[in-house]
């Protein structure tokens, strides 16, 4: 980047029963004399005989051709592929990132039942699971950082990480000889296909089907009412990460190949920041830039969830107050609920659908965004009508209405 201030990069997934003998077979040989009587006898003890061997014989061969339980192939979306003896039973989901692994992962109603261990990357990480799953803590619950020792004491017999894991954990736990399926989530083709490997990891590719249906009519749709507008009709706009680690206030911008970047391009905007040259992260842009930049309008990202506090904030700060955007009251606060809707989590597709809504109101009329957020939950995490009432629209921040 050409700046005079240079851009810091901050660092920041059973055998049958024979038939009954015929009804007064027994009664017809004691018409007859005894030695008849004991023919009868004999025969039928002889039928029963060779029933009970060809029985025996049936079972045996049943059991001798039955063959040991299919082995399942996986290819993740990195190429790495896995061999599992089965269906898993114990799996377990860690690493950094665990947020974006474990609500794809219960997507999928058979993860109550499997997954059997978590790791606790902070106190608030399980607050939205609880919702999906009341009893999510009765787990066997992980220390943050968990390393591979600690991870196979739980006995998985899979672990789900983020593919950035790989080398650092995912590899020690292989050597142990634990498999590990490796998740990206960080663009929408990366997204089906974690999802499709999933749907193989729970053995239900239907219902993985139905997940990549819902998102991508959703993201078609947008494609559809977005179709047309030249380059002139898609405003120039900024998306910033509010940063206020170690009592120093940052915005940052998103690399041009990250899904926040695709968000914008995608909702009929035009990202302004991505030919800086901005590096594999989050990076600094100081005030100077974004005056210089002036775009037409801003988006406050802020993952504790206070974004709706710093836009107010910022359109009473001198500095910001020459803005076009924030002039004409295009200063928005990106949409959360227990997570902020722009990253590579399942809520991406609620992002973009919101993000649509705001820059371009007049094609988006029919976007009911409140409407879109209760059938996100009804359908993706089968919450009832009472639940979404209770616990999610109570928690809805940001510029949503």
């Amino acid at each position: 980047m050409k700046n005079k201030n240079p851009l810091i990069v901050i660092n920041q997934s059973s055998c049958p029963h024979p038939n009954p003998l015929p009804k007064g077979e027994g009664t017809a040989s004691s018409t007859f004399g005894g030695g008849l009587r004991w023919g009868s006898e004999r025969l039928i003890l002889i039928s029963l005989l060779i029933a009970f061997t060809l029985l025996l014989t049936a079972c045996n061969s049943s059991a001798e051709s039955t063959s040991p339980e299919e082995v399942i192939e996986i290819t993740d979306t990195t190429g790495h592929t896995i061999s599992l003896d089965g269906f898993p039973q114990r799996i377990a989901i860690v690493g950094k990132a665990t947020v974006m692994v474990q609500d794809a992962v219960f997507l999928f109603e058979e993860a109550d039942e499997r997954i059997v261990a978590m790791e606790k990357r902070k106190q608030s990480m399980f607050d939205f699971l609880a919702v999906v799953e009341p009893a999510i803590e009765d787990r066997e619950i992980l220390e943050k950082d968990a390393g591979p020792e600690q991870i196979a004491a739980a006995k998985p017999d899979l672990v789900i990480m983020k593919n950035f894991l790989a080398e650092k954990l995912g590899h020690p736990l292989e050597t142990l000889g634990i498999p590990v399926l490796y998740l990206d989530l960080e663009t929408p083709d990366a997204f089906y296909q974690d999802i499709s490997a999933l749907g193989q990891v729970f053995g239900n590719p239907e219902r993985a089907q139905e997940i990549i249906a819902f998102y991508q009519s959703r993201v078609e749709a947008v494609d559809e009412i977005m179709t047309g507008l030249s380059d002139e009709q898609k405003p120039r706009l900024l998306l910033l990460e509010y940063s206020d680690q170690g009592g120093e206030i940052a915005f940052c911008v998103p690399p041009a190949g990250w899904l926040q970047t695709m968000m914008v391009e995608r909702a009929g905007g035009r990202p302004i920041w991505v030919d800086v040259g901005v590096g594999g992260g989050w990076t600094v842009v100081t005030i100077e830039q974004i005056a210089a930049w002036n775009p037409d309008q801003i988006y406050i990202i802020d993952y504790k969830g206070q974004a709706s506090q710093v836009v107010k904030d910022l359109q009473t700060d001198p500095l910001w107050a020459s803005l076009k955007a924030v002039q004409n009251d295009n200063l928005y606060a990106f949409g959360f609920d227990f997570y902020s809707w722009d990253q590579p989590d399942t809520r991406w597709v609620l992002g973009l659908q919101w993000l649509a809504t705001k820059i371009h109101p007049e094609r988006t009329a029919e976007i009911d965004i409140l409407a879109q957020v209760e059938s996100f939950y009804a359908t993706l995490y089968r919450m009832d009508t009472n639940t979404i009432a209770a616990d999610i629209l109570p928690l809805l921040t940001g510029d949503v209405p």
